[in-house]
């Protein structure tokens, strides 16, 4: 390996711009990391002075990075190359059940598909002659195409993993938002101040059920009307829970209902889901369990009822049988 860095220089470029790539990818997600962390504890700071800083949807970790991805969609775009996907609607609602809410999104996500398809089997080329293993051309074209699908489908795959866990916190953290806001309905505030309360103090507990509620009030604020802003709402968390919340709000607006009855039977509902997903949970745990009971601990127990039965076989029998047969 020293000797083919030593002697070829276009294998010394190619460690050298890798090591490149590397310390700059490196310094960039540190630098995100840095930048998110400073945001969000500035948002902590300035949490409790209004719902307004508590709903700064980003599609990336911050305004800086949003704009310097659009600004690199844009220049790629510009170059001839269409980054916009076929199904953009469906890959758009995607991105938005994931948290990924801005506008250059999907073509963000688009690019990076692509980045991964070419670099994954240029690396893994890249990787056998440096080594000088001499792999054969199959054999390479094999691992290319392995990397190259890998690039393609690990984005999706990294999108529907955030948009499931993203999901299943809405659903567990809306039950708490419904008690609060029946206490609020209750106590006399209207559905946009019920909702602009709940989403402040669910700011440290629930983030995602603030931001939801936070986004509603605001597009109500902006003159939006309660049921194309509870319907967005429901577009946009994609889960079945406030989907039914918001179809029931706007029933019950429609035809004049008490909201604060509405809310105590939904509410009611939602613990008794929320309970009953616990037990479903627990119950699935003694199945779950005995399978390393089976794999790992069985083959112990037998080993040692049967490891004694076993050395006096050995001992014993076997010398007996010996010398039975030698007479």
């Amino acid at each position: 390996m020293s000797e083919l860095l030593v002697d070829n220089s276009l294998a010394r470029l190619s460690l050298l711009l890798l090591l490149f790539v590397i310390v700059v990818g490196g310094a960039f997600t540190l630098f995100n990391l840095v930048v998110a962390r400073n945001q969000a504890r500035q948002r902590l700071v300035v949490g409790s002075a209004g719902i307004e800083e508590t709903v700064r949807v980003g599609s990336l970790r911050s305004d800086r990075t949003e704009g310097m991805w659009a600004k690199l969609v844009d220049a790629i775009e510009k170059s001839g190359l269409s980054l916009t996907d076929t199904k953009d609607q469906e890959l758009r609602k995607r991105m938005v059940a994931a948290g990924f809410t801005s506008p250059v999104a999907p073509r963000v996500y688009t690019l990076v598909r692509l980045s991964l398809v070419l670099l994954l089997p240029s690396l893994v080329l890249l990787i056998h002659y440096v080594r000088g293993d001499g792999t054969g051309l199959i054999s390479l074209y094999v691992q290319a195409m392995v990397a190259a699908l890998a690039g393609l489908y690990f984005p999706a795959v990294f999108v529907r993993a955030k948009a499931d866990r993203r999901q299943q916190e809405l659903v567990n953290g809306f039950p708490d938002a419904l008690d609060l806001m029946l206490v609020c309905v209750e106590a006399g505030l209207g559905l946009e101040a019920a909702f602009a309360k709940v989403g402040q103090e669910m700011v440290q507990s629930h983030p995602l059920i603030a931001e939801q509620l936070g986004t509603v009030v605001l597009e109500l604020r902006a003159g939006r009307s309660r049921e194309e802003a509870l319907r967005r709402l429901a577009d946009r968390a994609g889960v079945d829970e406030i989907r039914a919340f918001a179809t029931l709000l706007i029933q019950s607006t429609k035809l004049g209902s008490s909201v604060g009855q509405t809310l105590r039977i939904y509410a009611a509902e939602m613990r008794e889901k929320r309970r009953m997903r616990a037990e479903e949970k627990a119950h699935r745990l003694p199945v779950l369990i005995s399978i390393p009971l089976v794999a790992c601990m069985l083959p112990v127990m037998i080993g040692v009822l049967m490891l004694p039965a076993f050395i006096r076989v050995i001992r014993t029998i076997l010398p007996a049988m010996a010398a039975g047969a030698g007479n």
